[in-house]
């Protein structure tokens, strides 16, 4: 009897060891709160799609859109619709579930956690390289089409995105080599601290570059802000140009607006980590750290913008004439 309870014990010990099927905390709804927080989601997710794709399609097929401040826009709905893409859809399938039906694959979980991050990563690294843009536009504007020819947008988006990928490469490659003794992700979506916590390894190299992966990423992106707005700041005040002041307050305030909400929504985030008893909350946060800048970000850029509501005006103006209307108009030329 002895002997059979020692080979069962190990038997668990060997399925919950290094385990491919995972368990998802989930959110705590109650029964009456399941569908409209599915509808909520789903209505913003859908949102989410077609205006970011909306913008990123009418910037590609308008040639006078073809200009580095729109081209560099383009990441921002690019990165809005993979970020959200791997994770709300399957958060609004398990928002249905029960809690003891929520299981993720570990492979799906290394993927959600990856592109949770490249998200993350990847909306400072390109609200840093429109910054730029704005900066040499204001700051020095007799060399931005010398400075900001189609290689530099080139460069600087891959920049953009080869730092984010790097960043949170290594930071995922630390987590995927610890071994894991336990199958419970605490979130409702997989993030990498979520994965190593599963690990009974020592993660104090995860520790160390989590936290110098962040105060590196916050450090460059805020610093970048102050001070490039600071000399744009100093250029309107001293510049007697009413016509250049009028517009760089419109791009600036845009930009602005837009880093703001990304940085305010993810700070919300860090400080709902430190306090376990509101985990619930934290746990939507993480989720509007998605939703909320991906809703806002294409309506801020296409209600402040002159030139995409412009274009947006010609798109919908340039409807074919039906046939039997140019016929009558040929009769009265005649």
């Amino acid at each position: 009897m002895l002997l059979n309870r020692r080979t069962q014990k190990r038997l668990m010990e060997n399925y919950t060891f290094n385990s491919f099927t995972l368990k998802l905390e989930g959110l705590n709804i109650s029964k009456d709160f399941v569908f409209p927080t599915f509808l909520l989601f789903f209505v913003s997710y859908i949102f989410i799609m077609l205006a970011n794709a909306g913008i990123a399609f009418l910037v590609l097929i308008d040639k006078s859109l073809h200009q580095p401040m729109y081209l560099l826009f383009c990441n921002l709905p690019f990165n809005d619709i993979i970020g959200n893409s791997i994770m709300v859809p399957r958060l609004l399938s398990d928002i249905l579930l029960l809690p003891s039906e929520l299981i993720i694959s570990y492979h799906e979980c290394v993927l959600q956690a990856f592109s949770t991050h490249i998200f993350g990563t990847a909306s400072h690294t390109v609200l840093m390289i429109m910054a730029f843009d704005r900066y040499v536009a204001i700051c020095n504007p007799l060399r931005y089409a010398a400075i900001m020819t189609n290689k530099m947008v080139i460069k600087l988006t891959v920049s953009a995105w080869g730092v984010a990928f790097v960043l949170v490469g290594i930071l995922l490659g630390l987590t995927i080599r610890l071994n894991r003794c336990r199958t419970m992700i605490m979130n409702p979506y997989c993030d990498n601290a979520s994965l190593f916590k599963l690990s009974c390894d020592n993660v104090f190299i995860n520790n160390i570059y989590g936290l110098t992966f962040t105060i590196a990423l916050l450090t460059s992106s805020i610093g970048t802000m102050v001070l490039t707005y600071t000399k744009i700041t100093v250029v309107c005040l001293t510049s007697k140009n009413k016509s250049l002041n009028s517009k760089a307050l419109k791009t600036c305030s845009t930009h602005l607006v837009v880093y703001l909400i990304m940085l305010i929504s993810g700070f919300i985030v860090i400080i709902l980590h430190r306090f376990p008893q509101y985990s619930d909350y934290r746990k939507f946060a993480a989720i509007l750290f998605h939703i909320i800048p991906g809703s806002l970000n294409p309506i801020i850029y296409g209600v402040q913008s002159a030139e995409i509501c412009k274009s947006l005006s010609r798109l919908f103006r340039s409807k074919p004439v039906m046939p039997s209307l140019q016929a009558e108009k040929a009769k009265v030329s005649v």
